[in-house]
């Protein structure tokens, strides 16, 4: 049974199917091939509330990186073609208070369904 990943920060980008690529700070474990529910939210579900998936993602390649390697091309496969590095990196330092040179995971992945299940 595949395991459910949140993508709370990127709901939209996931539904419009313009975000290839995510960064962890961890799923060490994720190998090319594994499939993954992309999910709307998957910790924190008040009482009553149930996980949404949005989508099922196969792994084509998961590897480490500092996040201030970020490329303006991997801006877009984020899903945010807007973004400069510097603005992707200040809003995961904020959001995840991490330093700018933190290793994370870079996860490339490539949708298997072409409709979402909301």
């Amino acid at each position: 049974m595949p395991r459910n990943m949140s993508f709370a920060m990127t709901t939209d980008q996931i539904r419009n199917r313009t975000k290839f690529v995510t960064r962890r700070f961890g799923w060490w474990f994720l190998e090319p091939g594994d499939v993954v529910n992309a999910v709307e939210k998957a910790m924190g579900l008040k009482k009553g509330e149930k996980i949404k998936r949005l989508c099922q993602i196969r792994i084509v390649s998961a590897t480490p990186e500092p996040l201030n390697r970020i490329t303006k091309h991997d801006c877009l496969l984020e899903g945010f073609p807007e973004f400069e590095p510097a603005d992707f990196v200040d809003m995961l330092v904020k959001n995840y208070r991490c330093p700018p040179d933190e290793v994370c995971n870079r996860i490339f992945f490539e949708y298997l369904d072409q409709e979402g299940t909301t």
